[in-house]
């Protein structure tokens, strides 16, 4: 670290704190030059998750988004504010995990895994937008699937 005084690269730190409830490190440094003392700060820097879209564009994972299409296909269900942000942050967990690039297809299928588990009704209003339904057949087809997965996992 170059002491902003003199300019010199040899610095020592001579106290480290926790700082900004965990999400940094308040370092004291004395320059070993001129021995003037600062203050730095070291935080994690977080990779932006680049999401691709279907149409091949690309753009940043926006996790409010994300909420605002599960909280729609909430609406009138007892889905808490709080399940719908459990529900986000393991998906964006998950999607970080798997590297700083993905697909809204696997999106999608992160979102209809867990919100098949949270409430049925959400999952197959969520799984209408997400896959296009254009008619009642759509919804037998996937209401079909759910009741067998539901049965896989039951038994």
């Amino acid at each position: 670290m170059r002491c902003p005084s003199c300019h010199e690269e040899d610095t020592k730190v001579v106290d480290s704190r926790v700082a900004e409830e965990g999400s940094a490190i308040r370092r004291r440094r004395q320059c070993l030059s001129c021995s003037y003392r600062f203050t730095t700060f070291e935080r994690l820097e977080e990779v932006r998750l680049i999401v691709t879209k279907s149409h091949g564009g690309r753009e940043p994972f926006e996790a409010a988004k994300l909420a605002g299409g599960i909280r729609a296909a909430s609406k009138g269900r007892p889905v808490t504010q709080e399940d719908i942000v459990r529900l986000v942050d393991a998906i964006e967990d998950e999607m970080r995990a798997e590297g700083p690039d993905v697909t809204s297809a696997r999106i999608g299928v992160a979102v209809l895994d867990r919100l098949r588990r949270l409430d049925e009704v959400a999952y197959l209003r969520f799984a209408s937008v997400y896959k296009g339904f254009d008619g009642a057949s759509d919804f037998r087809r996937e209401l079909s699937l759910l009741q067998k997965l539901s049965a896989e996992h039951s038994g």
